[in-house]
């Protein structure tokens, strides 16, 4: 029985490849190569640089070298085009789906795209611009175009040879369409259930409502769906109802892992690298995460100038000072909390726009309820190191600035959903700075008007 590598034999295998590739000793890769499958040469060639990837690639089987690039992310799958030459790149182009090409092709400048495209067989070249056709980030971008479509009229029998006949053609076999006369999607039948009947049984009889999507719905949206149905596959049809492709569950996935890693990027202040880590340059990196950087910087300011002006508030009572960095991180950690919250409703479809009201009112109660709790807490703790008054400043101030957060990193994302924009964009880094300064000015304004400064 072959055991699987663990990640710290990938590691070590990733090490002694990069050396031998240092060392231009070609028949030691090929060596090592030969001893993996496809899953740990692509965890291999994540940790290497990409002309050693490149080496690595060339090395490889026709067969295995295919299933590797088909596997890859388009964004290496970039990289190494850039690498490879001319009949190289047009077999590793040709032998991916036609909705696979259009996940690199998003990738690549749009004269090589362009050229790859030019360089595909009629039919492929075909069936690839018809999902290019299709508005960006749209389930129609991402669907497979290759379907069995069945008859209700036709037997079992009939419908299982036809499958048989075209099964290295499709995507998917799990579920299959059923339409009419004019390619009206009007049912689903799952390929079990046709193996199960009796040969005669019509199609008709077997199959079940359909659920589907609309080729120019948003693609996370369908994908959504699909893993909320527990379905294989999800059926695309056009705006009159005919099919013109098919979502499969392990494309869904996809997208909804893609989509993730933009939320998880997005809210931690940086760009979704779209790759894995260790294979990206320092650069790319430093791009990711220096325009962030730069826009929270200029949004710190705020706090910086709340500072200024309550400057004689601070000289007038030094303590106030001390209270400062656990005031804005409370009120920081709980506006992130609560979009955090909120932008996961939201991809869930739990929450939408016309909850807004919902939302508010729950997070409001939420954070005066927090508020409270931390601030009984606080007072007490501050009442007795300090005096009555600073403790009871710093209670109301808890209370005063959780409340004011959450309602803030509740509202975010649904004013984001609003106006079209990703709500993962109003990232947590940029609501704790857009808190830190409204915590500040209902701190020195709660310290004025009880010490009475």
């Amino acid at each position: 029985m072959t055991t699987q590598p663990t990640p710290v034999d990938i590691d070590v295998t990733a090490r002694a490849l990069d050396r031998a590739l240092h060392d231009q000793d070609l028949p030691t890769v090929r060596r090592r190569l030969s001893t993996l499958d496809v899953p740990a040469i692509l965890d291999v060639g994540d940790r290497l640089e990409d002309r050693q990837r490149a080496v690595m690639f060339r090395l490889l089987s026709k067969d295995r070298a295919l299933a590797v690039f088909e596997h890859m992310e388009p964004a290496l799958q970039r990289e190494l085009i850039r690498d490879l030459q001319g009949p190289e790149i047009a077999d590793l182009f040709g032998a991916l789906d036609p909705d696979d090409r259009v996940w690199l092709l998003d990738e690549l400048p749009s004269a090589l795209a362009s050229r790859l495209l030019r360089g595909l067989p009629e039919i492929e070249r075909l069936r690839t611009s018809a999902v290019l056709g299709y508005p960006a980030e749209s389930v129609g971008r991402r669907m497979s175009a290759a379907v069995v479509p069945l008859h209700p009229e036709s037997t079992a029998e009939q419908a299982i040879e036809r499958i048989r006949a075209r099964a290295d053609d499709v995507e998917t076999l799990t579920a299959i369409p059923v339409l009419d006369g004019s390619r009206h999607l009007i049912g689903i039948v799952d390929l079990g259930d046709l193996l199960r009947a009796d040969p005669g049984t019509p199609v008709g009889r077997l199959m079940a409502e359909p659920r589907s999507a609309i080729a120019t719905e948003d693609d996370e949206r369908a994908a959504r769906r699909c893993a909320d149905l527990r379905a294989t596959a999800l059926p695309v049809v056009d705006a009159e109802g005919r099919l013109v492709g098919i979502l499969s569950l392990s494309d869904a996935v996809r997208i909804l892992e893609r989509e993730e890693a933009e939320d998880l990027a997005r809210q931690g202040g940086t760009e979704p690298l779209h790759r894995p880590y260790l294979s990206t340059p320092v650069r790319a990196l430093v791009r990711s995460r220096i325009v962030w950087l730069l826009v929270l910087a200029v949004g710190a300011t705020l706090t910086v100038q709340v500072l200024d002006v309550f400057e004689a508030t601070l000289e007038e009572v030094t303590a106030l000072a001390l209270f400062v960095p656990l005031l804005i991180g409370t009120g920081g950690n709980t506006g992130n909390q609560a979009a955090t919250t909120v932008t996961r409703a939201l991809a869930l479809g739990d929450v939408g726009a016309r909850d807004v009201l919902r939302v508010l009112s729950r997070e409001v109660r939420v954070g005066a309820l927090m508020g409270a709790l931390l601030g009984l807490i606080g007072a007490g703790i501050t009442g007795w190191v300090y005096s009555p008054q600073l403790g009871l400043v710093i209670g109301l101030t808890l209370v005063a600035v959780c409340t004011v957060a959450a309602s803030i990193g509740g509202m975010m994302p649904l004013v984001a959903r609003a106006v079209k924009v990703d709500p993962a964009v109003f990232s947590n880094p940029f609501i704790s700075t857009f808190v830190d300064a409204t915590g500040l000015v209902v701190y020195f304004l709660i310290a004025r008007a009880v010490l009475g400064i």
